[in-house]
Order: C-alpha cells, then structure tokens, then sequence
C-alpha cells in the first residue's frame, strides 16, 4: 500500500480551523458583548420592563367628599348611578374607529346616534362641545341615566358592544335641599387631563385617569381634600395574563367633607327674593328709556359680621350643577356659555362689578373726616352743583338745605360730597396735581379693601376698580390710539365726541371725574362681596374679614376636625368715633331716610337696622339697584342690574330675607320658632365613624302669601322730604 503524503492536504485543513476559530470567537464576542449591554449597561431598565409587565394594577377610586351646609345638610354629595362608558381606546382599534359600536348603543339607551359620537371625540381648540377634556385611555362616560334594563342588554350582548361597560358608579349629585340652588358657590367636576396628570407626578397629591376634578366654586377650592385617594392592587400575572400571586395593595381613603357656613334654607329664602325681586322689576315702567326695566342679573350676599362666614349666597340668572354630571350635553354647555342666557356660570356676586350708586357714600364720608371736615358741622345741600358749564343735579333734583355729612347719608345729598370732592380736588392742584398731592377719596377707597379682591375662597374673583390716578394714565395709554382714530370735535354723536375727549384729556383726573367718583359713579366698579366685607366691618367695630365659605374639613370618619378660621385683611381707615357716627346715620336711613319705606314696622328697639340705598346711573344702560344693610348679627348686599332704584327694586326682597332669618311677620312682630337663623350657627354638625351625618331635613321655601298693600301705603309711613334712593 502506498503511503499519500500528508504535506498537499495540510495548509488547507488548516486555513479552515483558523476560519472556524475566528467565526467561533466573533460569535461569543458578540454574544458577550450583547449580554453585557443588556445585563450590566440597561440591565436595571429592562428589569423594571420585565417586572412591569408582569404586573397588573386594579385602581379603585376613592369616594369624593360631601360638601355639607352649616347644620350638616349635604349640598354636594354622591350617590350609584348605572354608568354607561366607552373605551376609546378600543374603539380607535376597529375598522370603522367603532361608529357601527356607538350607533347601536345610541339605539339601547335612545340617545342620538351624532351626541353619543360626539361625546367620545376629544376636545381641542377646534372642537366644540360636547367632547372629552379628559384622558383619551379613561373610560369615557356615556350617560349616568341608564335603566337596569339598557344595562343588562349592554352586558349580556358583550360581543355586539366591544369596549362598552355599564357598571354601578358612585357619581357626584347636587341635591339642591329645600330647593337652594347654590350653582356658583358649588361649582362642578370635570375628568383630569393629561397635562394635570404630568403636573401633579411629582406631588404628594398625583392624579389618576378615572379622576375628577373641580372646575370652579368649592368644588375647585377644596379639590384636594375632597377627592381622597383610590386605592391600587397590584397583582403578578404570567405572560398568558393568568394571575399568579397578589403583589401588594394601597387601600382607598374617601375624601374629606368639607362644612361651610351656607344656610341651606337661608340660600333658598335669598335664591327665591332675588329671583321674584328681578321678575317685579321686569313688570315696572322705566321713564327714563321708555320700556319696563330688563333686570337681567343679580346677586345677593347674606354674611355674619363678626366672621366673615358667608352664610348665603346666590347668583341670577343661574343654573343647575347637575348638567355637568356624567358629561355635558352640547343642549345644555350652549345654554350655559351663551350671551342669549346672559352666562349663568358667572358667580355674580364676586365676578359681577358695577357701579355702586349712593352705598359707597360711607367711604367719602369717612374721606372727608380723614380730610379734615368735621362730621357734625353743616355743608349745603342744594338740589344741584355747577362746574364750568356743567350742572351735576342731586337724584331727583331735591335740595335739602344746610345738613350734616350723617343727614347727608340719611337724605343720599348727592351735593353735598359733590362740592367736598371738588374742593379737594383744587387742593391737589385741579387739572395740574401737586406733588404732594393727598387724593383724599381715592385713598380712602384703597383702605376700605376696594380694587383689589376681598380674599374670599372662591376662585376666579374680580378686583373692582378705584379710578385713581394711576389708573386714568394707564387707562388712557392703553385707550389712547382707539380714542383719537374714534373721536371727532363736533358732528359725531356723543361716544364720539367723548372719545375725541379722551383722547386729548384722557389722562387727566377731572373735576367731573372726581365729582361723579365722590357717590359711587363715573369709573368705579365694585362687587356685591367687597360691599358686604366693608358694611360687615362697619357693623363689628372696623375689622375686615377674608369672607370665607368654607368652615371645616372634617375626615370621612368623623375624627379629624380641621376648623378655617376667620381671617382679617385690615381695619376700617375711621376712628371709633367716627364709626359711631356712621353707624347711627345708617340706623337712621333706615327709620327716617331713604330705606324707611321698606322697613315699615321693623322692631328697630330690639334688631336695630342700618341702610344705605344706592342707584347707579350707567351709559348705554338702564340703573343699576343696591341696596345694602346690616343688623348686629348680619350684612345683606343685593344689586339687580338694569333693576331700577335701591329701595324699589332690592329693598323689598332684602327685609324679606331679614324677615325669615329673624322670624318676623309684616309687622315686625317676632315669631322665633319660625326663626330660621335668629343668631349665627356655631357648632359644627357630628360626623359619625360609619361616614353618616345626622342632618335635619329641609323643607321647600314657600313665603306666606303678604297683605294687600300698594306704594301709597307703604309711602304713608315715609318722612317728608326723603326720597327713594
């Protein structure tokens, strides 16, 4: 046998070896490699993946907190509604982004196919409403309406409904007791939106996508405590999705109740004179343009004076908070935010300003003593005061002789603080002001809290305005150009004449300005709740409180008691004396003065009363009527706009309110059993452990039908020479 050599095979076998090894060694180097990046560089990332997705979360939500009245009578509360909700989500996965889905539940719940699909859209600046505001992976809720009949179709018909529930859900309800509204002090909810969630990660208060949340009034105030904490189970499930062990769990907690300081029955009384005071005003003659008064808005303030606690408040034109729930409808958000309802979610009585008439008189009585003139020495009262070639005239031309600044607020002698606002005026050197200039009344008005807000814990409250000036000059350059393009010397009709005024003097204060400024017209703006914080503070000695609503959160439980307190802002710029002064000159308004018409039979000796009336000239409008008063124990602000006078239109309304707060008849005579709040309420309503509250039932408001009495009669009793303000 012959023996091959070896030496023609070799280099060959061994450049395949070598090919081997390094393919061998590149795999592991690349499989190395590949372990190291995933185990070493991101291997915490991956494993917080791996264990994320074997992990699955049940959140539970928590239970919001009831919104109590003063006695414990829930305003906003909850209570289980059949929820009918859309996964959008799981719709965007069908074909036709599940339009066949929500036609045939339009059908089972009888709703309109376009509402049903337009609920599960999502809002943008493009969009209008109804739409989703909310989180697009939320359950979006249908309606809150539905039968246990629709519910058990939705259920039992699974497979025709993919990414539809109908589930028993705790939903918030506003149950109006004894008929009180209370709208705008409420608020409402809406579901959180993404950037909320982003927001609020880091915080100790973070948001879940199943949350609500308040939108405005004590809702948006108190939004924190009210809405508690879901609970969240976490259980592990393997990749089939099958649950394999329970990782941990975090209890829900409910939120807090909150208590205020309303009067459910006290909201109701005011809700319904507001209201009738408005419909009479809209039955009167207006001479002056010729048609009956169009009393489109109100508002009224009912608060204690030695707390600031506001015990009522009301809002006209308003609505019902119930519409919000469950998702608005396009119907009723149109209503709602149209200028044809004249915008009922305004809470008018801290986001309406106006002109107050003759009730800001108390501050250029206390300008004037700060001034310098005496309280007690007499000023003339003629029936008008000229300047130039300007003749301002007193409210319906009346003179009243020689009077002191207390008559003068009696009387409403316009005059008088005519001819002392124009004689501080040349003090501060007229239309070219001194350096040192004292602006006397503008001031005054500065320290009694105006032009700025009051503090009341309430969101979205307005300033008002002091025209002062600083806010002439500013006023004017932001006007100055839209003024001088509108303006003509002669010709053109009033506006335009007085915008080429402007536009030549508008930076200027003049003495018409200040004149007109001197009894709450012109400028000035000011709010229902600024004018019941200043009168409130009159009443008390001279302390301004932040008025508040809110009085107490209490924990689902009854045990934690975290009472607000009240809370001062400043003091009243007047001495003691001073404020005795006023005091009694508002006492007598009330007896002898413009007011005494409404107060007919009022048992002055044992609920002494003070008023001020106030009618408010606007251009372009109809006057606009205040009337504002107190007692030891209470403040109540009214103004209806476009309502007529102060006496006539609000007065009646507001010795109402006083008439079942206090128990009186007609004529004065006290019945405290029918009292509804003789005295303010201090104690706070008991909570028990189990979440219930013992709170009294509340009956519908129904006033006693009045005794025939006309204007005459009620005029009989009037002093002579007074006249209605």
């Amino acid at each position: 046998m012959t023996n091959i050599p070896e030496t023609g095979r070799t280099p060959r076998v061994q450049i395949r070896l070598i090919v081997i090894q390094i393919l061998v060694v590149s795999l592991l180097l690349t499989l190395g490699g590949r372990l190291w990046y995933l185990q070493i560089r991101n291997g915490e990332e991956y494993a917080k993946e791996a264990s994320g997705n074997h992990v699955q979360q049940v959140v539970e939500p928590a239970v919001r907190g009831s919104i109590l009245d003063a006695r414990g009578v829930p305003i906003a509360d909850n209570h289980t509604r059949l929820v009918v909700s859309a996964s959008r989500t799981d719709l965007m996965k069908m074909k036709d982004d599940g339009k066949a889905v929500l036609a045939k539940l339009a059908d089972v719940l009888g709703m309109d196919p376009k509402d049903v699909a337009d609920k599960v859209r999502l809002c943008d600046a493009k969009t209008p409403q109804p739409c989703w505001n909310g989180s697009p992976y939320q359950p979006i809720p249908i309606t809150d309406e539905a039968t246990p009949k629709q519910a058990l179709q939705i259920r039992e018909r699974s497979e025709d409904f993919p990414g539809i529930t109908a589930e028993p859900t705790a939903v918030r309800r506003y149950p109006a007791p004894g008929k009180s509204n209370t709208a705008q002090v409420l608020g409402y909810l809406s579901p959180v939106t993404d950037d909320e969630i982003n927001k609020a990660k880091d915080t100790d208060s973070p948001f879940l996508r199943s949350d609500q949340v308040g939108r405005s009034g004590l809702e948006r105030t108190y939004d924190k405590q009210l809405r508690g904490k879901a609970g969240v189970t976490r259980y592990e499930v393997d990749n089939l999705g099958r649950v394999i062990g329970k990782a941990e769990s975090d209890e829900a907690k409910p939120g807090a109740n909150v208590v205020t300081s309303i009067d459910a029955r006290v909201q109701a009384v005011s809700e319904y004179w507001l209201n009738d005071a408005m419909k009479k005003a809209r039955q009167e003659f207006d001479k002056n343009t010729g048609e009956n008064y169009k009393a489109d808005a109100g508002a009224v303030v009912v608060m204690e004076n030695k707390t600031g606690r506001v015990v009522a408040m009301a809002s006209n034109p308003t609505y019902d908070p119930n519409a919000w729930v469950g998702g608005i409808s396009g119907k009723d958000y149109a209503k709602l935010t149209g200028k044809k309802s004249n915008y009922p979610l305004l809470n008018r009585a801290i986001q309406g300003q106006a002109a107050p008439g003759s009730i800001f008189k108390v501050i250029p009585t206390a300008a004037a003593v700060n001034a310098g003139y005496r309280f007690n020495d007499r000023y003339p009262c003629p029936s008008s005061y000229s300047i130039g070639g300007q003749t301002f005239k007193n409210f319906e031309s009346k003179g009243h002789g020689s009077i002191t600044l207390g008559q003068a607020l009696e009387v409403s002698c316009d005059t008088v603080f005519y001819k002392l606002a124009h004689d501080q005026w040349n003090k501060d050197g007229g239309n070219k002001p001194r350096p040192d200039a004292k602006d006397w009344f503008y001031k005054t008005a500065h320290q009694f809290g105006l032009g700025k807000e009051t503090g009341i814990d309430l969101p979205n409250e307005v300033t008002g305005r002091v025209p002062d000036r600083q806010w002439k000059k500013d006023y004017w350059k932001a006007n100055k150009d839209a003024w001088c393009k509108q303006g003509k010397k002669s010709g053109g009709d009033y506006a335009a004449r007085i915008a080429y005024e402007n536009c030549l003097e508008g930076m200027k204060m003049r003495a018409g300005d200040s004149v007109n400024y001197s009894i709450g017209q012109g400028d000035t703006l000011v709010t229902p709740i600024q004018m019941a914080t200043i009168y409130s503070a009159i009443a008390n000695g001279g302390t301004m409180y932040d008025p508040t609503v809110g009085k107490a959160i209490i924990s689902a439980d009854g045990r934690h008691i975290e009472e607000i307190k009240p809370k001062a802002h400043g003091k009243l710029p007047m001495d003691a004396a001073l404020r005795k002064d006023i005091d009694g000159a508002l006492a007598d308004v009330a007896t002898r003065g413009t007011a005494a018409w409404r107060f007919g039979g009022w048992p002055q000796d044992k609920i002494p009363m003070h008023a001020k009336t106030g009618t408010a000239e606007v251009y372009g409008k109809q006057t606009t009527s205040w009337f504002a008063t107190y007692t030891k124990d209470y403040s109540i602000v009214m103004t209806i706009s476009q309502g007529g006078t102060g006496s006539g239109a609000s007065g009646p309304a507001v010795r109402k309110i006083y008439d079942a707060i206090y128990g009186l008849d007609d004529s004065g005579n006290q019945d405290l059993k029918k009292a509804l709040l003789p005295e303010p309420q201090k104690t706070l309503p008991k909570i028990q452990p189990d979440g219930s509250i013992d709170a009294p039932k509340v009956k519908p408001y129904k006033p006693e039908a009045p005794k025939p009495k006309d204007e005459q009669q009620e005029l009989a009793g009037a002093p002579a020479g007074w006249r209605r303000d």
